[in-house]
């Protein structure tokens, strides 16, 4: 696998002549507000700045946030590209973005993109199933989400929580609608280790604390497997929750030009196959390739949820979690 340093590289020349053109018309900044990882904001924010010269200001917080913050800033805003936040969250705050048609979203599936051009799915992650290959010998572990209420794993997983990530709220929502809320009653029998972000179990699973993970985000699983750890990633057959992450421009960015050339840049194909190659992450780009032993997003079935049905059963979701798993 080609370095991060490697892949920069080439992303850069790629770039610089991709948006020579745009540069003449861009502020020589532009602030980012991002909750993705901060290894995929330093890898886009660097190859960007050294592309076209213009400095990327990061802020990177929660996806609840930061919706809050581009809400409160209406008046007085501060931050010209948000990116990260799920589209299901996103939809939020859309009186406080702008349309941007950017280059090649018309080939973008429908799924991965606002119909008004308010947002572009540039991130996109599927719930998936953890597990240590040291503890459980793959054949003998979970291959689909009802294999998690066998009794033999009690005390063995670990789940995140709906209450502090918009990627859980997502699984649990779409798992209610295949099973319904006995699922998760089941579920709770087997005394999961509650952690918060859908980041978390993915840690828990490569150190061993608890050897399956009830859900995550497949890229963070993809990540400390390629690191090294004994992680392997079930996508399970019944289909797997999608939640699509989007770019979007604030309705009054201070550096609007600059905001357009860094959302076209984000998503061209050069830096959406960085993001793929080094980080795992799947996108809405239709070029990109990705690992020999990550599947492609059309070999898997997506559980998709409805924004407004998860934004109106958003506090029934928190609430009946806690009601059964007690935290």
């Amino acid at each position: 696998m080609r370095s991060p340093a490697s892949i920069l590289a080439r992303v850069v020349t790629l770039a610089a002549s991709l948006f020579a053109a745009e540069l003449a018309s861009a502020q020589q900044n532009v602030v980012l507000y991002s909750a993705n990882d901060d290894t995929v904001n330093k890898l886009v924010a660097e190859g960007f700045a050294k592309a076209t010269g213009i400095k990327v200001d990061v802020v990177s917080t929660g996806s609840g946030v930061l919706v809050r913050r581009v809400a409160s800033e209406a008046a007085n805003p501060q931050g010209d590209v948000i990116w990260g936040v799920s589209a299901t969250l996103l939809r939020l705050a859309s009186p406080h973005l702008q349309a941007y048609p950017a280059k090649g979203r018309d080939a973008v599936p429908a799924q991965f993109r606002d119909p008004n051009d308010l947002w572009l799915g540039t991130n996109i992650q599927v719930v998936v199933i953890g597990q240590n290959t040291k503890a459980i010998d793959k054949a003998s572990g979970p291959k689909a989400w009802a294999d998690l209420l066998d009794p033999k794993w009690k005390g063995k997983l670990v789940t995140a929580h709906p209450g502090y990530s918009g990627v859980i709220s997502t699984h649990v929502l779409a798992l209610v609608h295949l099973y319904g809320w006995d699922y998760f009653k089941q579920l709770a029998q087997n005394k999961p280790m509650l952690v918060q972000s859908a980041v978390d179990p993915s840690g828990v699973v490569a150190s061993g604390e608890r050897p399956v993970a009830v859900n995550g985000g497949d890229y963070s699983f993809y990540q400390v497997k390629k690191k090294g750890n004994p992680v392997e990633i079930v996508f399970p057959k019944e289909g797997v929750p999608l939640v699509v992450s989007p770019t979007a421009i604030a309705a009054y960015a201070p550096h609007p030009n600059a905001a357009k050339v860094f959302t076209d840049f984000i998503f061209s194909r050069a830096t959406q196959q960085v993001m793929a190659d080094s980080e795992g992450l799947y996108t809405g780009h239709p070029d990109v390739t990705y690992p020999a032993d990550q599947p492609k997003l059309s070999e898997l079935k997506l559980l998709q949820v409805d924004a407004e049905e998860l934004e109106k059963r958003n506090e029934e979701i928190k609430a009946r979690f806690v009601e059964l798993f007690g935290a």
